[in-house]
């Protein structure tokens, strides 16, 4: 007589098959975490421990151990080999946390040339003053080991990670003011239909410079790929500095052009020639709004000098806030020739350099929808996804995302919403968007 079949009831959670999903998918979780939740997985749809077997590779014993594993300990908890009997720790909890503790400091405030800890001094300085501490367990301390512990505790003391320092009290009051600039340009590319063949009433400018590009050339030809014997240009190691220029730029985020000149310096003077140019490109009439950053040039007597003669109302600077040039969209346009005309770039001097630069700008400006597009998409970005979880603004018929901006001005109004207003004058809005300025709430985005 055949012998009863034996059947596991395996429940799982919805949270449990979602996280066996995830690791069963996993290209880096451990290949034995990945088999036992494909076995679980699949054995939830075909309960049977032959039939696992055959479609994971494994035997059936060993789908059962696991499905056992699973109904006794959980379905997590059976993906992880049981902990083996061997022999006692020789290191206690105690010198581990000493040993993490010393890692967390600097090796300088102890008495060593170095800034930063490496491994084998790290386990050198232990294996001295641990005993001396009263961990007699540390004094034959292998770097292996103390590898081990600090993995442990994730603490990696050989290695640096920057951050950014906020420095700016007004931060979230100047976030508001570039984002209720990001949110006019909206507003423009709605009411330009409406406007056709009239000049722009506002040009929302985002200007920046971009200096130290260097002039670098090489000392021998490149050599060009060759098929099966070489796949990359090859170049010699030795390189030629023919000195440094500044880029100047500012792209149009309502229409996509690049305004842009390639300089010796950015000093205030040549900040003023390029607002000579701003000026000349439009129409006495447009009102033109720069977004830019905290640059002595953007505040020095010159500049100011120069912006007093100008009609009133003609240029408006909108300032990011220190250490947040991160909110300006020319950043991205940058970025984006570093990594695909600036990248490798050698040239016999610096006119060149500036020839080969002002033809690429010249090569975005010839496919300027695709520019004007990719301006709009950039202000949504800035504007929403950016920042994730925060509270949720209205301006007019779209909505604005922002983390940190919770205060709000003088009678309960967000900072910002004077801005908006001289938009709605602009545009003939009668101040439509201010009344529609309202909070609607909070909101949280995983």
């Amino acid at each position: 007589m055949a012998a009863p079949r034996r059947m596991v009831e395996l429940a799982l959670s919805d949270e449990s098959i979602a996280e066996l999903t995830r690791i069963a998918r996993s290209r880096t979780a451990p290949a034995s975490r990945v088999e036992r939740a494909r076995v679980l997985l699949a054995y939830r749809e075909t309960p049977s421990f032959y039939a696992v077997g055959r479609a994971i590779g494994v035997t059936h014993q060993t789908v059962e151990r696991c499905v056992r594993r699973a109904e006794r300990l959980g379905a997590m908890a059976a993906l992880d080999d049981s902990p083996r009997p061997g022999r006692e720790p020789v290191i206690t909890d105690e010198a581990r946390t000493f040993v993490v503790d010393l890692a967390c400091r600097k090796a300088k405030d102890l008495g060593y040339p170095h800034e930063l800890w490496t491994t084998r001094l790290l386990a050198r300085h232990v294996r001295e003053h641990g005993p001396r501490a009263g961990h007699e367990c540390l004094a034959t301390l292998a770097q292996g080991t103390l590898c081990k512990i600090l993995s442990a505790h994730a603490v990696k003391p050989h290695k640096v990670r920057y951050y950014l320092e906020r420095r700016d009290p007004d931060f979230e009051a100047k976030m508001a003011e570039v984002l209720c600039v990001y949110r006019e340009v909206e507003l423009l590319k709605q009411s330009e239909g409406e406007q056709a063949g009239e000049a722009p009433a506002v040009a929302i400018v985002s200007y920046d410079e971009k200096p130290g590009m260097q002039a670098v050339g090489t000392t021998a030809p490149d050599l060009p790929p060759v098929p099966r014997r070489h796949p990359s240009v090859s170049r010699d190691h030795e390189y030629v500095r023919r000195g440094t220029l500044s880029l100047l730029a500012g792209i149009d985020l309502v229409t996509g052009i690049v305004h842009a000149s390639v300089e010796e310096r950015h000093r205030s003077r040549e900040f003023v020639a390029f607002l000579q140019r701003l000026d000349a490109a439009y129409p006495p009439a447009t009102a033109i709004t720069l977004i830019l950053d905290n640059h002595s040039a953007h505040v020095s007597r010159e500049t100011n000098a120069w912006l007093a003669a100008q009609p009133e109302g003609r240029f408006t600077f909108v300032f990011t806030p220190k250490h947040g040039s991160w909110l300006n969209l020319v950043e991205g346009f940058f970025s984006k020739l570093a990594r695909s005309v600036l990248r490798h770039i050698r040239v016999a001097s610096k006119q060149e350099l500036k020839d080969r630069i002002m033809a690429a700008i010249s090569c975005y400006g010839a496919h300027e929808g695709a520019a004007r597009e990719d301006a709009v998409a950039c202000a949504r970005v800035a504007r929403g996804t950016a920042f994730g979880a925060g509270h949720v603004w209205r301006c007019g018929p779209a909505e604005v995302h922002l983390r940190y901006l919770g205060r709000c001005g003088e009678h309960g109004r967000p900072h910002g919403i004077e801005r908006l207003s001289r938009t709605d004058q602009h545009l003939g809005n009668g101040g439509g968007a201010r009344q529609d300025f309202v909070r609607i709430g909070a909101a949280r985005h995983c």
